[in-house]
């Protein structure tokens, strides 16, 4: 196994809050799939993708619909990606991503969560150097499938050789570059594979220890973070317990 898939897995982060949270989110990143390629994912590869995660987030069909409904709206909001970094308690790397519609709001609730931890607030990109961003694919193992072949023709594309095999879902899981993403994902599809999930991640390259008091006080900062509706998911470089 790669170090990304190691992190990942000892990790078990819940990847958002409550449900009604996590439908929030994906219908963002659905109104910005939409806007960009517009409302049929037949012809828009990134919705395709939203959907894909959606479904397995169990977000129900109406909902995905009428989020793509509702991007297609003269009211609707223009959403944007905006990333926040800095270190929280303990010298912990924090890297916060968003996608919002009023930046003054979103760096607020932030900054007040930074604040309220002893916290320092960063500028754009001063831990993107802490952080291995990858694009990451999930997808239905075909009955007879060379993983070897399948690397050597996704290389290219900057596809790591470690993968992550699911034997229970019966699912495989591939890394690669972040700007290959639409080129991966029509790789993947157009070789007839059922790809249920499609991401970006963020691997940190320099793990931290903490006592069990500090990873609970980074802990709570995390989750005060992922609170806002605009926090789309929070990274740090505290090592996982199993790790």
């Amino acid at each position: 196994m790669g170090r990304a898939f190691e992190y990942r897995k000892a990790t078990k982060l819940k990847r958002w809050g409550h449900m009604a949270k996590t439908f929030t989110k994906i219908g963002k990143q659905i109104a910005i799939a939409v806007k960009a390629g517009g409302p049929d994912p037949d012809m828009n590869p990134a919705l395709r993708a939203c959907i894909a995660n959606a479904k397995r987030e169990n977000m129900p069909k109406d909902n995905i619909e009428r989020a793509i409904k509702n991007a297609m709206g003269k009211d609707h909001a223009d959403y944007k990606e905006v990333n926040y970094e800095g270190y929280g308690p303990h010298g912990i790397a924090i890297f916060v991503e968003t996608l919002t519609d009023n930046t003054t709001r979103t760096v607020g609730d932030v900054r007040s969560v930074f604040n309220k931890f002893s916290g320092n607030l960063g500028t754009q990109g001063s831990l993107s150097f802490l952080f291995d961003h990858k694009a990451v694919f999930t997808f239905k193992k075909k009955e007879g499938l060379d993983m070897d072949e399948m690397i050597l023709d996704l290389i290219d594309f900057g596809v790591e050789d470690e993968y992550d095999e699911d034997e229970e879902e019966q699912s495989i899981t591939i890394y690669g570059d972040p700007s290959s993403f639409a080129a991966i994902q029509k790789h993947l599809e157009e070789s007839g594979f059922e790809v249920t999930g499609a991401e970006f991640t963020r691997i940190p390259n320099d793990l931290k220890d903490v006592t069990p008091e500090e990873r609970e006080t980074i802990d709570k900062m995390v989750e005060k973070l992922e609170d806002f509706d605009d926090v789309q998911t929070v990274y740090t470089n505290m090592k996982p317990e199993e790790m």
